[in-house]
């Protein structure tokens, strides 16, 4: 694929992560400039604010399967803060997205320092996620507790 397609199903993965947090009730922005955070999250009521990082791939087909693969900075997800950062995966499959794959960052880097998920390059996190039915592994973990992981996210009544 050609860098430019990467910019495009990039931003086709940002607008559909985006859909969803709409269709739960919660308000969306993006930021003027992106210094990591892909968007914005805010429960407006309460004033409740989260921090999201959007991550898409196309799916790459195996036997009976898929997987895709994706890169983060190393340097973003170990720099915690106050309002943690949430990392959507997002993959394109067969002409359709997949559910989400949320996680929050300090569950990551749990992962990625604990249990040795993903691989390190360049100051970047490679992680490869692979589907079997309704489950997903990263590095021989089960990351499938994640999928449509909504659990921060609860679906807000208008």
């Amino acid at each position: 694929m050609t860098k430019k397609f990467n910019q495009y199903i990039g931003k086709a993965g940002h607008l559909a992560v985006m859909s969803e947090f709409l269709m739960r009730g919660w308000n969306v922005a993006i930021p003027e400039v992106d210094v990591g955070d892909d968007i914005f999250v805010v429960e407006d009521e309460k004033g409740l604010f989260r921090r999201v990082q959007v991550k898409t791939a196309t799916a790459t087909n195996r036997k009976g399967t898929f997987s895709a693969k994706f890169q983060l900075s190393i340097k973003q997800l170990s720099r915690t803060s106050d309002v943690m950062v949430h990392y959507v995966f997002i993959t394109r499959h067969n002409e359709m997205w997949t559910k989400p794959i949320i996680i929050r960052q300090d569950f990551l880097l749990d992962h990625f320092e604990n249990n040795k998920v993903g691989s390190q390059y360049e100051g970047n996190l490679t992680l490869y996620f692979s589907y079997t039915d309704d489950k997903v592994d990263c590095s021989g973990q089960d990351f499938t507790k994640y999928i449509g992981g909504f659990g921060d996210f609860q679906k807000i009544e208008h």
